[in-house]
């Protein structure tokens, strides 16, 4: 259908680029208007039996009721449109003009012809408030933003004063509103508004219209602006789009900026003089007024925000998906060459053929996914303990999983096949350790000596790494590199001793 009634110059005009061969997409960009109505005004054209060039007989006023054969009547016996259910109409999907006018047509025969019909709801629309002259569809956009305006709040046993931040949210067709104080306007708080205004509405609309705010868009551009990754991921998750408004461009977003002065003038002008002690008072206080603003009369309109919220809006909404939307931060990490990555000094494994890769991490309070390139790799509890590591069997290389599966008596009894002071000294640098599993390494590395060196050799470096408490399997390693296993600590004691005629020794000061 036509979404626009054309002049008569622009018809012939259609007319004429159609017969030299442009496509409806040619033609429309060429006289500026909507492809839609140069395919109906050429469909009409084929109805009436004419084409390009036309008869030289054929004048304005006989082309038109070629195109919109109706019959007339007198002014004053035709019924008059209704503007109000037009203007209600339009903002459903689908609805146009021409349609509306058709089935006027269908009860009122004889009525205004189309162009006349349009005339009249134009010079309606005019009388009205100029926020409210676009047209926007049923269910299609949420605009939001942060009101200018801050409410103190009172910490009742300090005394300090905080200024709580005010968020709205309008619906593009209906002007249906919500708002909520919170106390600032960074990311998490930014996501939170949004589910909880989604709840509001009980469904989801299929663009946000978002203002250049920071918590939402990383990188303002006027053509592709960049968001932020975890705006992206609530979008994703809710089935909606966002499209930020362009820079500087106030006209974008026309509804939540009059949304914003509305709330500014109907909710926090009457809670001025009103003192709140917390967050949850102030919302309370808030929720009261902001149903009575909805459900306030329009003043040049039929209804309310309420009830045409009920009757346009509200059935054209997503559903809601099953489960509201946890916030997840994302960062971006790079493999180490241990297989994990680092999350606030805690470490997370992933797949040990990812060594020195980058990878997207999604944290939320209680799960950290690692994903690359798009495709999740690893998913672990999240954990809040510094220092530690959280390791999935299945990540790791397949000789360090055979290292795991070696337990410390297990160790310990492979230790004692060499002899028992070998099973002592193992024994006795597992438990030296703060943990049994810190001491695997050196316990393996002793027992890998058995290649190089005898049975015996090892047992007698063994008792001397016991003796003089040399518990590491670097000690043990020189010991039998330097043949040094079988020297007792008095004999030891003595080698180290130098005489020399300048040196007095220890019988001189008896």
């Amino acid at each position: 259908m036509a979404r626009e009634r054309l002049s008569m110059r622009k018809i012939k005009e259609v007319l004429r680029l159609k017969s030299l061969g442009l496509t409806n997409r040619q033609i429309a960009g060429s006289i500026h208007v909507a492809r839609s109505t140069i395919a109906e005004y050429l469909k009409r054209a084929k109805a009436a039996e004419f084409s390009w060039p036309l008869s030289s007989d054929l004048d304005d006023a006989t082309l038109e009721k070629l195109l919109f054969p109706v019959g007339q009547l007198p002014k004053g016996d035709r019924q008059q449109p209704d503007c109000n259910y037009i203007h209600s109409e339009l903002k459903k999907n689908g609805v146009t003009l021409m349609l509306l006018w058709e089935e006027y047509l269908a009860n009122n025969t004889g009525g205004y012809r189309y162009t006349q019909f349009c005339h009249h709801y134009r010079m309606w629309r005019g009388h009205i408030s100029p926020s409210m002259r676009q047209v926007h569809r049923a269910g299609e956009k949420m605009f939001v933003d942060f009101a200018g305006h801050t409410i103190p709040v009172v910490n009742r046993l300090s005394g300090e004063i905080k200024d709580a931040q005010i968020f709205v949210a309008v619906l593009g067709a209906s002007n249906y509103t919500y708002s909520q104080a919170v106390w600032s306007q960074d990311l998490p708080n930014w996501i939170d508004c949004h589910a909880k205004a989604f709840k509001f509405f009980g469904g989801v609309t299929k663009l946000v219209i978002p203002d250049n705010l920071k918590a939402g868009v990383s990188k303002p551009c006027r053509y592709e602006p960049d968001l932020n990754p975890t705006y992206r991921d609530m979008a994703d998750h809710y089935g909606t789009v966002v499209i930020p408004a362009r820079v500087r461009k106030p006209k974008d977003k026309p509804k939540v900026e009059v949304g914003v002065q509305v709330v500014e003038r109907w909710i926090l002008a009457r809670l001025r003089n009103r003192t709140f002690f917390s967050l949850g008072e102030l919302n309370q206080a808030m929720a009261l007024l902001l149903e009575k603003l909805n459900k306030r009369a329009f003043a040049k309109l039929e209804g309310c925000r309420r009830s045409l919220f009920e009757t346009i809006d509200k059935p054209a909404l997503l559903p809601l998906p099953t489960r509201i939307y946890e916030f997840a931060e994302w960062r971006i990490a790079t493999v180490n060459i241990d297989y994990h990555i680092e999350v606030d000094r805690h470490y997370y494994s992933v797949p040990y053929q990812l060594l020195k890769q980058r990878v997207d991490v999604r944290i939320t309070k209680s799960v950290v996914e690692i994903l690359f390139k798009g495709r999740r790799v690893a998913s672990h509890v999240r954990s809040y303990e510094k220092g530690k590591h959280s390791t999935a069997l299945e990540h790791m290389p397949r000789g360090h999983r055979e290292y795991l599966e070696w337990s410390p008596s297990r160790i310990i009894s492979w230790a004692k096949t060499v002899g028992p002071e070998c099973g002592r000294l193992v024994e006795a640098i597992m438990s030296s350790r703060k943990h049994p599993t810190q001491g695997y390494r050196s316990a393996l590395g002793i027992m890998r000596l058995t290649k190089t060196y005898s049975s015996k050799r090892l047992e007698a470096a063994a008792a001397r790494a016991l003796e003089i408490g040399a518990l590491s399997f670097k000690s043990v390693s020189l010991m039998l590199k330097n043949n040094l296993e079988n020297e007792t600590e008095k004999t030891q004691r003595a080698s180290a001793l130098i005489e020399h005629d300048n040196i007095r020794g220890a019988n001189y000061y008896h």
